[in-house]
């Protein structure tokens, strides 16, 4: 039977459960997110004459934290309009309502008295056959079926979502005994397929499986710190991008989630006895630990953790970190370490690991104990925690960031030498990988698989047919490439474009490859992906080139280079085979630009998107301007409408704004409704971007005819420059801010007309280069571009 998800109950409206009914919505289900009534009536409750039974008093607990999930930042919505899809209510007056909803999910106090009390009343008005599930994280799945009916347990599953659950893929699903295997299929497909999740199937153990790795490879560092001589700073450096985590790395990790969950994790593991002795210890707490939980120092909650903002002499707030000898507070000195300095070269995190073991300094050292204990440590979870060497993989790079998971850092260094690294640190690995040459290999057919551990054979991971991974065709697939840009044959008549330059730069390289590949596609093939699997799917045009240009005042060649961006985003539109880009993460400048004039989008949901180039001194040059004026012209129905959809356009270019997710992008006119899509699983995204570029060959593709566009000429120029001279009066913007605004006007009402009038693409293009190249003449604007390069963030001035 079919099963649909319409109507979702989350029961407990506080983080986790805002979150996830945030999520839910974010996907287009409706949610009622229901609380406890309050105790007692607040002041404020009383002055309004209110009593316990009004509803407002009522649902004010679930009401309060909704009002939060809409205010939280970062956005736990795609959209803020997607905040209607949710229903407060509270326990008493709303749980008869569960027999109409899909899927129950209890989210309450992490107490198995409480949660066992919540399901007796759910058993009240739960209709036979409805979806129940537990977010808990500590509690024994199989406790909190004790004294259910039958077709409670048979529906009934751990499904433990990550804080915060729109931005962390992990779900974890974990069945009890009585769960039926047809359940257990429908939660692990509708996660990965409707949710966006990495679904990983887990057994019922201490911690599950991400907690479990996630917080022995945290404690292991907490007792080391001290060992070596290390700050939390140091630490903190040490163990973030530079491996592939996260910027929060350790220690800001810590003050994030909260102290008092990371002892609570680590106490419940250490009293369960599931551990062997040498690993027990690991998950005891340091005296300084300890010190913290009793001076409650837990982090961000208590304003103080392992890091506290102070007020210095002259009155300026300073990151102060924890001294864990004197635990006192004090200014970190700048961490250097020579290991590191041996990886700047080396762009993937995964293969940095080779050389930052092999450092000679107190950072090598660590690498090397904390590896060595990490690879000891999961060699022994298996069977134990999971049967399969990827789910843990899986777990840790979706749950708590990793870029490669234990046993992918394990193959970058070698079986063998990593096995040396436990021995040196102290541990003993499981017998089982003495004889593995390599966890993971890849096959003929692009896939990726892993050794089983009981018969040394390796077996497909499953689930690929749904997904595309570039790495794993590389090999075999390449149809071309060059520094900055791959072609790669993805089959069924359709080829994929890579960006392949620093931070996905689009310089004279990328744009070489981009034409190669229309070229070959209008040739030899039915259609085109533009897409990577990199963080970001372009950070846009190499400014570095610009700036050099500019400085050297080589206008000629500058004018060619943005007249060739141009051109080859036209290409992008106007070719005779279909091209469907598929934009993710930061999509920024010229990185919007080419998702504007694909054919089709396939945009990730968190892509984060929008025409930056006003912050750095110019107007978008690559056709982005044009491409918002001419969908805008679409919509002129009225003067009013005229001037109000105009406006918002240039109001986005303007300020620079970057949508905070597709959905906005839709709102900004940047994705446009009923043509682009959006894939909540990034994971799916390449292929199904080839769906679709294959459907557009297949239904008869006929090459696109340049369009006409309505610009309206001087009296809306009027109407901007007013709007600028207000914001200059107002202090909001400089006069720079003013001078690239009004060129922006200009280029949008279509330059010197003196009316409304219908013009080419191309004319607009020229106007719009011709205003990029008189900015890039502006000293402000050299300043601006410095100083992005070396910041990494525009300036405003």
């Amino acid at each position: 039977m079919k099963r649909r998800i319409k109507h979702v109950t989350v029961l407990g409206s506080g983080i986790m459960g805002s979150g996830i009914a945030a999520h839910f919505a974010n996907i287009g289900v409706e949610v009622s997110l229901l609380d406890i009534v309050p105790f007692e009536l607040t002041e404020a409750e009383q002055k309004k004459g209110l009593t316990k039974e009004d509803k407002v008093v009522r649902n004010r607990i679930a009401t309060e934290n909704f009002e939060k999930l809409k205010k939280a930042s970062p956005a736990l919505l795609y959209s803020p309009k997607f905040a209607d899809r949710i229903k407060v209510g509270n326990f008493d007056d709303d749980l008869p309502k569960i027999k109409n909803t899909d899927w129950i999910i209890e989210v309450v106090v992490e107490r198995l008295d409480i949660k066992k009390s919540v399901y007796e009343k759910i058993e009240q008005f739960r209709k036979p056959g409805t979806l129940i599930s537990s977010n808990t994280s500590g509690i024994p799945i199989h406790f909190l079926t004790e004294g259910r009916s039958e077709d409670f347990k048979k529906y009934f599953a751990g499904t433990h979502f990550f804080n915060p659950v729109r931005y962390l893929p992990l779900l974890e699903i974990i069945p009890t005994n009585d769960t039926d295997p047809e359940i257990i299929d429908f939660y692990m497909n509708y996660g990965a397929k409707f949710l966006g999740k990495t679904t990983v199937l887990a057994k019922d153990t201490p911690a599950f499986i991400a907690n479990r790795i996630g917080v022995f490879s945290m404690m292991d560092l907490l007792h080391n710190v001290q060992k070596l001589g290390l700050t939390v700073s140091d630490v903190d450096k040490l163990t973030g991008p530079v491996i592939g985590r996260p910027k929060s790395a350790t220690f800001r990790t810590a003050d994030v989630v909260g102290l008092d969950t990371l002892v609570m994790v680590a106490n419940g593991v250490r009293q369960s006895g599931a551990e062997a002795n040498d690993f027990n210890d690991v998950f005891a707490l340091p005296a300084y630990i300890q010190k913290m939980m009793d001076n409650k120092w837990l982090g961000s909650k208590t304003e103080q953790g392992f890091y506290k903002k102070v007020k210095n002499a002259e009155g300026k707030s300073e990151i102060h970190g924890l001294n864990l000898d004197t635990l006192e507070y004090e200014l970190q000195g700048k961490s250097s370490f020579p290991t590191l300095e041996l990886t700047k070269a080396i762009d993937k995190p995964i293969d940095r690991f080779k050389v930052l073991i092999g450092g000679k300094d107190k950072a090598g050292e660590l690498y090397r104990k904390s590896l060595g204990a990490l690879f000891a440590y999961v060699s022994h979870k298996v069977p134990e925690i999971s049967d399969e060497v990827y789910k843990i993989d899986d777990a840790m790079r979706a749950g708590f960031g990793w870029e490669n998971g234990p046993f992918e850092i394990w193959d970058a260094v070698g079986v063998q030498k990593g096995i040396e690294l436990a021995k040196d640190a102290g541990y003993e690995v499981s017998d089982w990988v003495k004889n593995v040459e390599t966890f993971y290999k890849v096959n003929d057919e692009g896939q990726s698989i892993y050794v089983d551990k009981n018969s040394g054979e390796y077996n497909k991971i499953p689930g690929q047919d749904a997904f595309i991974i570039l790495d794993n065709i590389r090999k075999n697939k390449t149809l071309w490439s060059n520094s900055g840009a791959a072609i790669l044959d993805l089959g069924d008549g359709i080829i994929n474009f890579e960006i392949r330059s620093k931070m996905n730069s689009l310089g004279g390289e990328v744009l070489d490859g981009l034409n190669r590949a229309i070229d070959l596609a209008e040739k030899e093939y039915d259609g085109l992906v533009v897409g990577n699997q990199g963080a970001n799917f372009s950070v846009g045009a190499n400014l570095a080139m610009i700036l050099m240009m500019a400085i050297e005042q080589d206008w000629d060649d500058l004018n060619m280079a943005i007249a060739y961006f141009q051109k080859s985003m036209m290409r992008v539109r106007y070719s005779s085979i279909p091209v469907v880009v598929a934009p993710h993460g930061m999509t920024l400048g010229g990185g919007c630009e080419m998702t504007m004039h694909a054919d089709r989008v396939v945009a990730a949901a968190e892509t984060y998107i929008g025409l930056v180039e006003t912050g750095v001194g110019v107007i978008p040059g690559g056709g982005g301007t044009k491409e918002l004026t001419l969908r805008t012209s679409r919509e002129f129905h009225s003067d009013d409408v005229k001037n109000n959809r105009l406006r918002d356009a240039f109001m986005n270019i303007a300020m620079g704004k970057v949508a905070t997710s597709a959905y906005e992008a839709y709102d900004m006119g940047i994705l446009e409704k009923g043509k682009d899509i959006v894939s909540v699983s990034k994971n799916r995204q390449i292929a199904e971007a080839k769906k679709v570029a294959k459907l557009l060959a297949e239904q008869g593709y006929t090459q696109p005819i340049e369009q006409k566009v309505k610009v309206l000429g001087k009296d809306a120029l009027g109407m901007f420059y007013v709007g600028t001279d207000q914001m200059l009066t107002g202090k909001y913007i400089s006069e720079h801010d003013k001078k690239i605004a009004d060129k922006l006007a200009n280029v949008m009402v279509g330059g010197n007309l003196s009316e409304p009038t219908v013009v080419t693409e191309q004319y607009l293009l020229n106007l719009e280069r011709e205003t990029f190249l008189q900015l890039c003449g502006e000293r402000k604007t050299l300043e601006r571009i410095q100083y992005m390069l070396q910041n990494g963030k525009p300036l405003r001035n």
